[in-house]
């Protein structure tokens, strides 16, 4: 988590508040806007939201858990192996979307990569006219410069 500041006003947020607010919008699947009153004000939780995001410590939590949890089954901390999977679906609204012509569908196409136990590695979403293996291959470099090591 960010140290506090040398100068200025001093913290008035609880980060571990500021989790439980993204945990509760995550599993509710409500709006910014509804967010209960006793995690603070919305707006404050949403920007120290999108300065965590930017500091990519949702993918470290992530990839650190998914290591430990391998290492708690016996395997190998980083994983060898994945199994890659996609799925159209109709996106009518999206900002960005494709024609699937395979499966005939106007939409996004969602790739999933999950490791031999069916751990999830990678979520990447693209225009359905995206085959799995590029989208999945440019995304994994992403996400493996922002990784920790």
């Amino acid at each position: 988590m960010p140290k506090p500041g040398r100068r200025g006003r001093p913290r008035e947020v609880d980060f571990r508040e500021v989790i439980n607010a993204v945990r509760y919008l995550v599993r509710s699947g409500c709006g910014w806007r509804m967010l209960p009153i006793h995690f603070g004000p919305w707006r404050t939780v949403y920007g120290w939201f999108r300065e965590l995001a930017r500091r990519f410590l949702f993918q470290t939590v992530q990839y650190v858990a998914l290591m430990l949890d391998r290492e708690r089954a016996g395997r190998e901390a980083s994983p060898s192996a994945a199994v890659i999977d996609s799925q159209s679906v109709k996106a009518p609204q999206a900002r960005t979307r494709g024609y699937d012509a395979g499966k005939k569908i106007v939409g996004c196409k969602r790739h999933i990569a999950v490791d031999t136990d069916g751990r999830l590695l990678m979520v990447n979403l693209t225009p359905a006219d995206i085959s799995t293996a590029p989208a999945l291959r440019r995304s994994w470099m992403v996400s493996a410069s922002a990784g920790p090591g």
